[in-house]
């Protein structure tokens, strides 16, 4: 092979694999989001990842879409020893950008994106029995140092509340938990 032909097969396989190395990671994306909105950037975390991946897998193994499908929340983030922790989950999108992008425009979802001092990210996804339909899952965490004594936040430990259900309600309504203002 000549230098010339040598030279057009690299520049040829860096034209084909820029657009690959150009996209940003879930990460970036969503510090990118944060940083526009004055919160602090995110960084991929293990033990986020591989609760986000148990969450997206149970959902797409059950194809059902909802956040105590593998058990509640709180439980299931314990291992990230966060002072607080919120998670998105989604489905439809195949790519991550789009799905962000719905979570953006949900003011719950958004919320849980600018989780104030989060510093570590989780993202996974897992597709259906059928391989048609691609559930995502986000874990958002921060305060990993102790608190000082005394002071105490405003906000929840965990961004998932459970309201107690009036006896007026009727159970063919599906609101089995609400996570911030959202009825799942």
């Amino acid at each position: 092979m000549t230098t010339r032909a040598l030279g057009r097969a690299i520049a040829g396989f860096l034209l084909l694999a820029a657009p690959a190395m150009a996209a940003e990671s879930p990460a970036e994306l969503i510090s990118s989001f944060r940083l526009k909105h004055g919160e602090i950037r995110v960084v991929r975390d293990a033990t986020l990842d591989r609760i986000a991946l148990e969450q997206a897998r149970a959902m797409a193994a059950k194809d059902h879409l909802g956040h105590e499908v593998l058990g509640p929340f709180a439980g299931r983030i314990a291992p990230a020893r966060a002072g607080r922790a919120a998670e998105n989950i989604a489905y439809g999108y195949e790519g991550f950008e789009k799905t962000l992008g719905q979570w953006i425009e949900s003011s719950g979802h958004r919320k849980n994106l600018l989780l104030h001092n989060a510093s570590r990210v989780g993202v996974a996804s897992a597709k259906d029995a059928s391989g048609k339909r691609t559930y995502w899952a986000m874990v958002i965490a921060g305060d990993y140092e102790p608190k000082p004594k005394g002071k105490r936040d405003r906000e929840p430990l965990v961004a998932a509340k459970h309201e107690a259900k009036p006896s007026s309600r009727s159970k063919s309504d599906g609101c089995h938990i609400k996570v911030l203002s959202l009825c799942i």
